[in-house]
């Protein structure tokens, strides 16, 4: 075990979805005490589920030992008031949906919460904390923190400065970022989106277009990047794990800065998810879930009809 930041101990995540659970369980496996918020009990129990099935994969895998799995789980602790999860919170990481607006609202109630010395981040992947800054007293406290899923299997996070991020603020959550076992990737000026982000949008708006266009079909947009880069899942795959919606609405964040037609999200995402088929979340989006046409041997042996 690394021994770890002890000035980074108490960590709050809020927001229970699809990488705030992931960010936490991280957190618990490393020793770090965690609290959970979440307006929804509804998603801190299906968190609590996934966070186990989760730590049970780690296990399997080698990566914990099944002696750790309650110790571990015992950690996390889940609660719907944010007062509670984070009174005490040395570092409070913000994984909750990419709305600027309801960003800064969450950073306005956490400034009045945390003590001074608290350390705010943002898990977003295409909002600039400068953005957020000006909704706190603390603007030299503040910074980017993405992770990216799953965390365990692509353990780095990509750290990015506001516009008064302190060095002290920086090197707290770089070394932090390393005790838990994550390599902190410094993002050396602001950018929306910012590393690995860029790269992933840029595969993704060209996927979509492809579709959009009737270029291609999802199944073989999939085959061509799994033969060809040797994944297990291609573009299309991965936004359903994602949800449509949080595509969505990342792309809705380009479109706003850049003002550009061709940036906005296509009418093969807003039909998707006018018909509620978001992805793994509700069963069906560019696949049927749990068993997707991409999981089976045959996927990559032909092509679409």
């Amino acid at each position: 075990m690394i021994s770890h930041n002890d000035s980074l101990h108490d960590v709050c995540v809020v927001g229970a979805g699809f990488m705030g659970r992931q960010i936490a369980l991280q957190c618990a496996v490393y020793e770090r005490s965690v609290k959970m918020c979440d307006i929804s009990e509804s998603a801190l129990r299906l968190c609590e589920k996934e966070q186990a099935s989760l730590l049970e994969e780690q296990i399997k895998a080698g990566i914990v030992s099944a002696e750790r799995y309650q110790e571990i789980l015992d950690r996390i602790h889940l609660t719907t008031s944010l007062e509670e999860a984070a009174a005490d919170a040395d570092l409070v990481i913000e994984a909750i949906k990419e709305d600027l607006e309801v960003k800064r609202d969450l950073f306005r109630a956490l400034d009045k919460i945390c003590p001074t010395n608290t350390i705010l981040a943002t898990n977003s992947s295409s909002l600039r904390v400068s953005r957020i800054e000006t909704a706190t007293s603390r603007p030299d406290r503040l910074l980017n923190t993405h992770f990216v899923q799953p965390i365990w299997k692509h353990p780095f996070v990509e750290l990015m400065r506001g516009t008064a991020t302190s060095d002290k603020t920086l090197e707290a959550v770089r070394q932090f970022s390393q005790s838990i076992s994550v390599v902190p990737i410094l993002v050396r000026r602001e950018s929306t989106g910012f590393i690995f982000a860029r790269i992933w949008r840029a595969v993704k708006k060209e996927s979509l277009l492809l579709v959009d266009q009737g270029i291609a079909t999802p199944e073989d947009v999939d085959r061509t990047w799994m033969i060809q880069m040797e994944t297990p899942m291609g573009p299309f795959g991965l936004m359903d794990i994602i949800g449509l919606d949080v595509v969505r609405d990342i792309e809705n964040v380009y479109y706003e800065e850049s003002g550009d037609p061709s940036d906005a999200p296509p009418k093969l995402l807003a039909d998707k998810i006018e018909k509620g088929e978001l992805g793994v979340k509700t069963g069906k989006g560019f696949y049927i879930y749990p068993d997707p046409q991409y999981k089976q041997p045959s996927f990559l042996l032909e092509a679409s009809p």
